[in-house]
């Protein structure tokens, strides 16, 4: 019995969750591109500007409004999934009024359960999302699983400090989790355990070097 009441409040905890991300998202998604967007632009085009010297399928994990999709160059292909209906409706909107052909699917999923096939893309990328989501770890394998040997996963994200000024506020911020939208005081450890992908690249970017780059290559 204590197994089960266990399991059922670890589902309910999740479905919690899931729902804050939800509803976090809904509130954000008429103002994101102005705020939050604009905050993470600069790491958002930088790794776009990486993917654009790759060749072959794209699969950006957590698309949001889809701010990343103008920048990507005509011969990609790629394919977007977001957790969020109302972000998702805002990245339709762009691939609609700018003819964005190299975005070839926007899909409603949720990233710790990807529903394509093992090895499906060339290159998976998750930017701005893993101090959103619930369950990073299990995001972080599914972008693994869905990536071809190979081929590459990037992840740009904002991780917490262990000292300083930035630290501070990032503890002072944590409480407000749900209320924010995402976790400040995320570590970089929950996206660095997947035994599939060997590290390539760690780099700080702007602004003030808040922003991390991730680059791994799938084993």
């Amino acid at each position: 019995m204590a197994r089960g009441a266990a399991g059922q409040t670890q589902t309910r905890s999740l479905t919690l969750d899931i729902q804050a991300v939800q509803k976090s998202y809904a509130r954000w998604a008429p103002v994101y591109d102005k705020t939050f967007g604009a905050v993470t632009n600069v790491g958002r085009r930088r790794a776009v500007d990486y993917i654009n010297t790759r060749h072959g399928t794209v699969l950006e994990v957590g698309v949001g409004t889809g701010m990343s999709l103008p920048h990507y160059n005509s011969a990609a292909a790629v394919t977007g999934i977001d957790f969020s209906a109302e972000m998702l409706g805002k990245a339709r909107t762009k691939v609609r009024e700018r003819g964005l052909s190299q975005v070839k699917d926007l899909i409603e999923m949720d990233a710790r359960a990807l529903t394509f096939a093992d090895n499906s893309f060339d290159t998976v990328t998750a930017m701005h999302i893993m101090s959103v989501v619930p369950e990073p770890e299990r995001v972080v394998a599914e972008m693994a699983r869905v990536c071809r040997p190979g081929g590459r996963v990037l992840i740009t994200n904002h991780f917490a400090r262990d000292e300083g000024f930035l630290s501070r506020i990032e503890r002072f911020s944590a409480p407000f989790a749900d209320l924010l939208g995402w976790h400040s005081d995320f570590s970089i450890d929950r996206v660095m355990g997947e035994s599939g992908l060997r590290l390539i690249e760690n780099k700080a970017w702007p602004p003030f070097r808040m922003m991390t780059f991730l680059l791994f290559e799938k084993l």
